[in-house]
């Protein structure tokens, strides 16, 4: 009898599909988070760092797994869940689904532009980590020094474009440089990352107006 060979996926298939789970799981973490008690989002947002941690470390050895990248999506969704209610509750729930169609857009736009281009943006690696260690400063210093309406909204914007970077920047080493299987759940936290804190600072720039 014959046996029936399947062809394998290839590796975009396999880290679509991939990046189509995680988001759902990331959207059972968001329905999950808008009905738990304030008093869980610090300690998840703390876990959901850890996990981020330990996921950066794990990839020295390749050993960032699907559960580990499973439960990163899920915390990561719930913490969402007070932000997003946040911010409708400052611009309105209008504005919110305007800055997640933008965040989409503009995401696309610049990931398939890092895709299709010729060009080796690996150089701005190095800056695009200079301006969020920047970024997280001017963060920390408005925790003890509010800024104006004005500096929120160029805080948002360095934020927009930092985050749009880390899109071409994180693309274009995909398609230059190709991943294996093993680099999968990694690859889907950082794409995941580079959308979500786009579409937060993009919702930080309309609500900047709002002061």
């Amino acid at each position: 009898m014959n046996s029936v060979v399947y062809p394998s996926r290839s590796p975009v298939a396999k880290l679509a599909i991939a990046f189509f789970a995680a988001l759902v799981v990331a959207t059972g973490g968001l329905y999950v988070g808008q009905s738990i008690s304030v008093a869980w989002y610090l300690p998840l947002s703390i876990l959901e760092i850890v996990l981020l941690l330990v996921m950066i470390f794990a990839r020295r050895q390749k050993a960032v797994g699907y559960s580990l990248m499973f439960a990163f999506m899920f915390v990561s969704g719930a913490t969402l869940a007070p932000v997003i209610d946040h911010y409708i509750s400052i611009i309105g729930a209008d504005a919110v689904f305007k800055a997640f169609a933008l965040a989409v857009i503009s995401f696309s736009g610049v990931a398939l532009y890092a895709a299709k281009t010729k060009e080796d943006f690996s150089f701005l690696g190095g800056f695009l980590m200079l301006g969020a260690f920047a970024l997280i400063g001017l963060l920390i210093i408005q925790w003890f020094i509010p800024f104006s309406s004005v500096g929120q909204m160029g805080i948002a914007a360095l934020g927009i474009l930092i985050f749009l970077g880390f899109t071409i920047y994180d693309i274009n080493r995909l398609v230059r440089y190709g991943f294996s299987d093993a680099d999968i759940p990694m690859i889907v936290v950082n794409i995941y990352l580079d959308f979500i804190n786009l579409f937060v600072y993009i919702l930080r720039f309309f609500a900047s107006d709002e002061d």
